[in-house]
């Protein structure tokens, strides 16, 4: 078996002949547990399966799960590339049992897959049960034929797993492989079993408990099995390698490292060929979900990744930005696994090369700092907290950098202090930090859907219905009745109101019943399909069982309907402007406006923004019909669908197609996948005005528009506006824009033309009168005056001129503004420049203006303070210092 690719289909094909069904793997950035950063396991996506919140038709499956661990509990960075087996990104393949086999099932079904599909020596693997499962012994002894000594008790926690202090836990069996005495490392549960002899390439967990409390364990009604064998780990036994990254899959990005870089693979500087192949994989399927680069949370757990190997790139002599240029081997590796990869090409591409340019500015400018602050350290030395904090929080240098630069010289950073510095950020970061997920896993709604079913939306094709109330909550908890004046949440068998997802907000308006009327103020949706009418009971009260009339607000609905459907033909007119890097990063869809926030790495120009605003309006224009099918989620992207990366679909989705398509195009002119509310024709849609373009973050874009009447209204006032400036200016409306310009330009000339008069009146009006009025002071002349009408910013040209006129000397010139502050300038002409400083002079007189300091050359100087009324004190302060200093 000579591929990845080969092993994981064999593994996946293996398990659907034998009854699982195939699921495809779930987003890194997890929807269903709010305790985990990335998704680490491929059990993750089954958690509330496994914990009888939630229910899935099928009762056994099987994945290739991507998973993802750099951060937070499960933190392997620091080890990749040094190590044969640390990834940042791997795949577990699992086979997965709700309450179907069991034990025995699982065992047969592993070593039938070791034995007969994989080939694995028998003689070279042996087996780790928990001590006191006598079961699992037995079976492996009946099953494989193994000998007692291959099958070895374990007592620790290795071998018994817990999804948390309580819920479903149970005991493992771990499957090792022998790689042969050249390894060092004993055997799972001797001394020395750190090794790297004895290889686990495969766990079976046996789910057979529920922990009710700690030491209190009660059987689980229906056992359960989750397993997780390292695609990674099982593809090297099956190459006849000891490493990962000597797989054909790590040999190929590696090469491809090698030959851009001209370094050999196999050289002294391994490791970092190791670190970008590995750091690769995990920043192209974390950008492909979703996630960009940024300063907390998912996004700067992918910085340091990028980071990382970037800085790797430059230690391997790369002069260029390099990751970028190895995204199609890996796309050319995987994208057929894992069709995201293709699907998000080039917004990889687009976000490495933008990011790893903006890293080697950084990376400049870190380790000239580095060099400037640790040049009196020695080996052994600390390097300082704060500084490396500063580093980190001015310059983005991450400390794992830091560190990473210092390592060779053996210095180390002051830990304490850096984390004392950060902390105040941390802090904040985790007030805002919720964990990862949907807040919609609440065990309350998963109750609720349990006993109540989902709810049929009727939206689509209606603004009014009936529905029977199911569920009612009130102060977070059930309630059986809701009374006037109370406000809590109403959840029907079925209803025409709109959950709040995908960026569209939730519907309003009023649910009615005999002697009843309840307000809704907001809808929103849990757990998928669960939609949740949150508001106050005005009138009577309400209780379980009742049918109902709910009339969702008309206006409201309408124009939130255009605005959406904006929002998808902005999409594609954007694409079509800028390029297929362009992706939707989040939106919102409001009843006033719409918000659109997408990849592009730089502002829009005004040119871009005209041509996305007028394609967007031929869409509108043509007034076509808006289709929308539901269909398989693969054939969806097939016929040429696009889903927002990292969002989460059902096995069916809804695709919305809009405007007619060019004869050579393939499908419509949008075509995405969409759970919201949507305009019949793009009519309807009336007009898209783009009314502002801003910067979100870093390669993240906004635009903001109006639609149908919101637009009219905007245009309206705007036109207004126009009309009254034309009024002013008294010019035709057309010729506004240049009658604008030749007034500005005139205003610029007139405020010239006063600066200058004003010069020349502050220096006696530009004639020779301007000479007597300097006196000798201790020899040296001395011109000083306090000028009106002339702002801080003009008095240095005033002085040079003042310098010219006397020929040598000192000149003083101050001056208030209105706000009650002064500024003053002193200038040293050229030749006494060596003798007397116009920075000491000044500073004498900043201290009477009530200001601090003062600063220059020695042949011009300024300084300020807010005691305007000091001016004269200030000018003698001059006089006086230049006496002393004439006397010395």
């Amino acid at each position: 078996m000579s591929s990845v690719n080969q092993i994981r289909s064999t593994f996946l094909d293996y398990f659907v002949r034998n009854g699982h069904e195939k699921v495809a793997s779930s987003p890194l950035v997890p929807h269903n547990d709010p305790t985990l950063m990335f998704t680490n396991a491929g059990m993750v996506q089954f958690k509330n399966v496994f914990t009888g919140v939630e229910k899935r038709h099928q009762a056994r499956a099987t994945s290739a799960q991507k998973c993802v661990r750099a951060g937070g509990k499960h933190n392997d960075l620091d080890n990749v590339g040094y190590t044969a087996r640390h990834h940042t990104f791997f795949e577990m393949l699992g086979n997965f049992s709700f309450g179907d086999y069991f034990k025995e099932g699982a065992i047969e079904l592993a070593w039938g897959l070791i034995s007969r599909e994989f080939q694995l020596p028998i003689d070279r693997l042996l087996v780790t049960v928990y001590h006191d499962d006598d079961e699992a012994y037995d079976l492996w002894k009946k099953i494989a034929g193994f000998h007692d000594s291959r099958i070895i008790r374990i007592a620790s926690s290795d071998n018994f797993w817990s999804m948390g202090d309580t819920g479903p836990c149970g005991p493992c069996s771990e499957i090792f492989y022998d790689q042969g005495e050249a390894l060092a490392g004993g055997p799972p549960g001797s001394l020395d079993e750190d090794g790297d002899r004895f290889l686990e390439f495969w766990n079976l967990v046996f789910m057979q408990y529920d922990q009710v409390a700690p030491g209190q364990r009660a059987p689980l009604p229906r056992p359960s099995i989750d397993t997780g064998m390292g695609l990674e780990r099982i593809a090297a036994l099956l190459q006849g390698v000891t490493s990962n990254y000597e797989t054909d899959l790590f040999r190929t990005l590696t090469g491809a490292v090698a030959d851009f870089t001209n370094v050999p693979v196999n050289g002294p500087q391994a490791a970092s060929h190791r670190v970008i192949a590995d750091h690769l994989r995990a920043a192209s399927f974390l950008v492909a979900d979703g996630v960009t680069p940024s300063n907390e949370g998912r996004g700067y757990v992918l910085r340091r990744i990028m980071r990382r190997a970037m800085r790797h790139a430059q230690l391997l002599g790369a002069q260029e930005p390099l990751m970028w240029r190895l995204v199609p081997a890996l796309v050319a590796e995987m994208g057929q696994a894992y069709p995201e990869l293709l699907r998000a090409q080039a917004l990889i591409v687009d976000t490495l090369k933008t990011e790893e340019t903006r890293f080697r500015a950084t990376l400049a400018r870190g380790l000239a700092i580095l060099d400037e602050e640790t040049a009196g350290l020695t080996q052994g030395a600390k390097f300082s907290g704060e500084t490396a904090f500063k580093l980190y929080d001015t310059y983005g240098f991450p400390l794992d950098l830091t560190e990473d630069a210092l390592r060779p010289r053996g210095i180390a950073v002051d830990k304490e202090s850096f984390d004392a510095a950060m902390e105040r950020q941390r802090a904040e970061a985790r007030k805002a930090w919720a964990g990862s997920g949907e807040t919609a896993t609440e065990t309350l709604w998963f109750a609720l859907k349990e006993r109540v079913g989902a709810t049929e939306f009727l939206g689509y094709d209606a603004e009014k219905s009936e529905g029977v109330v199911t569920a009612l909550v009130h102060d977070g908890a059930e309630a059986f009745v809701l009374q006037k004046g109370q406000r809590g949440s109403v959840i029907l068998n079925q209803t025409p109101f709109y959950g709040e997802s995908g960026g569209q907000v939730g519907d309003i308006g009023v649910i009615r019943g005999k002697g009843l009327r309840f307000r809704v103020e907001n809808t929103a949706k849990k757990l998928g399909d669960l939609i949740i009418h949150d508001g106050v009971v005005e009138e009577g009260e309400i209780v379980p069982g009742l049918a109902l009339e709910l009339d969702v607000d008309h206006e409201r609905r309408k124009a939130t309907r255009a605005n959406h459907s904006a929002t998808h033909i902005l999409h594609e007119a954007l694409r079509q402007v800028l390029g297929d890097h362009v992706a939707q990063k989040g939106s919102l869809v409001a009843p006033e406006r719409l918000r659109f926030d997408f990849t592009h790495p730089k502002p829009l120009t005004e040119e871009e923004l005209s041509r996305v605003e007028v394609l967007a309006n031929e869409i509108v224009r043509d007034n076509a019909p808006v289709d929308t099918r539901v269909m398989a989620q693969d054939e969806a992207i097939e016929s040429g669908a696009r889903a927002l990366f990292g969002e989460k679909y059902g096995d069916e989705v809804r695709v919305v197609s809009m405007g007619r398509p060019d004869p050579s195009a393939p499908h419509a002119f949008s075509v995405e996948l969409c759970g919201g509310t949507h305009v019949s024709r793009t009519g309807d849609i009336g007009l898209v005005s783009i009314i502002a373009e801003s910067a979100v973050a870093s390669g993240v874009r906004r635009i903001e528009a109006r639609t149908a009447e919101g637009a009219r209204t905007h245009l309206v006032a705007q036109a207004r506006a126009l009309h009254d400036i034309a009024s002013l200016i008294r010019a035709p409306i057309d010729e506004t824009p240049n009658r604008l310009s030749q007034l500005l330009e005139d205003r610029k000339r007139l405020e010239r033309e006063l600066a200058d008069a004003k010069r020349k009146l502050a220096l006696g009006g530009g004639g020779p009168a301007a000479a007597p009025e300097a006196r000798d002071v201790g020899g040296i002349k001395l011109l000083t005056r306090a000028v009106e009408g002339i702002d801080a910013k003009d008095l240095k040209s005033l002085v040079d001129d003042a310098k010219k006129s006397i020929g040598s000397g000192v000149v003083a010139f101050a001056s208030a503004s209105p706000d009650g502050k002064a500024g003053i300038v002193v200038g040293v002409t050229d030749d006494l420049a060596q003798k007397y400083s116009a920075v000491e002079f000044v500073r004498a007189a900043a201290a009477a203006l009530g200001g601090k300091g003062g600063g220059g050359r020695s042949d011009l100087a300024q300084a300020g303070g807010p005691n305007a009324g000091a001016i004269d004190q200030a000018l003698a302060c001059v006089e006086e210092a230049l006496r002393t200093k004439a006397a010395e």
